[in-house]
């Protein structure tokens, strides 16, 4: 038997993802506005990449959460390794992308990488909002 206030390992199996939701439509509001500000400051083509780079976020981040969110209920020890693995195969499919966007001379580079740092600083900024609201809220069993 756990300790008072101490969640069992499998006592709730959804915890791990219930933050995903409040998360992808932060991410998608966000993305409607990087486009309607990549148009207004910058064309179509700013307003494509705006939203392609908060997209390209989403995409990271929602990846990294199911699988590990995965990973934890087969075995907690598989989240270091796999985190690890996602983290330099994600950075590395990045580089990799932007280099090759860049090498093209798309006028929208410049707004995907804006996008890309306002979809990280939205995502993270709602992540802690929800863990230090919503999920310090929650009966513990």
């Amino acid at each position: 038997m756990a300790e008072p206030g101490v969640v069992e390992p499998d006592a709730d199996r959804r915890w791990r993802l219930r933050h995903l939701p409040v998360l992808l439509a932060a991410s998608a509001a966000l993305a409607a506005v990087a486009a309607v500000v990549g148009g207004v400051t910058g064309g179509a083509t700013a307003a494509l990449g705006a939203a392609a780079g908060v997209g390209v976020t989403v995409l990271s981040y929602t990846l990294t959460t199911v699988v590990l969110a995965r990973a934890d209920q087969i075995n907690p020890q598989l989240l270091l390794p796999l985190g690890l693995g996602l983290y330099v195969l994600k950075f590395s499919l990045l580089g990799v992308v932007m280099v090759a966007v860049a090498s093209t001379g798309w006028p929208g580079l410049v707004p995907l990488c804006l996008g890309i740092v306002a979809g990280v600083a939205v995502w993270t900024a709602v992540h802690i909002w929800w863990l230090t609201t919503v999920h310090a809220r929650q009966p513990r069993a």
